[in-house]
């Protein structure tokens, strides 16, 4: 695995502020990985952009992927296989970074995430109703 640590963008550290407080969850690799999530069900692949990662948060990669961080990574390798991208460490740490980005910025800009409660709607939406 290409990533030990992981340092985002200001740009995302202001969004997960606005996260944390709508949603109450405290805590940044939570809504970290339900940004990554979030990004890989996207139909299509992130943008090529430049990231500058400037801000001050920053997790190693047992924190942000906790027990199921070898299940994460391989998500991310699976979505660059059917992305057609090279599966080099490199450009998969780069999609991870770029998805990562996009799904703080849809989570953040999606009119349901008002509490956890919304954000746990947007992850349901896939599923049918019970």
């Amino acid at each position: 695995m290409a990533i030990e640590h992981i340092r985002l963008s200001q740009t995302a550290r202001d969004q997960l502020i606005t996260l944390k407080r709508r949603t109450g969850i405290a805590h940044w690799n939570i809504l970290c990985r339900w940004a990554l999530c979030r990004s890989l069900a996207e139909p299509g692949p992130p943008p090529i952009v430049k990231l500058t990662l400037d801000s001050n948060v920053e997790m190693n990669w047992r924190t942000f992927g906790g027990d199921i961080g070898d299940v994460l990574w391989s998500l991310v390798r699976l979505r660059c296989h059917r992305d057609g991208l090279d599966l080099a460490e490199e450009t998969v740490a780069q999609q991870f970074r770029l998805h990562l980005h996009r799904g703080i910025g849809y989570l953040v800009g999606d009119p349901r995430v008002t509490d956890a409660a919304g954000l746990a709607s947007v992850g349901l939406s896939g599923f049918p109703a019970a």
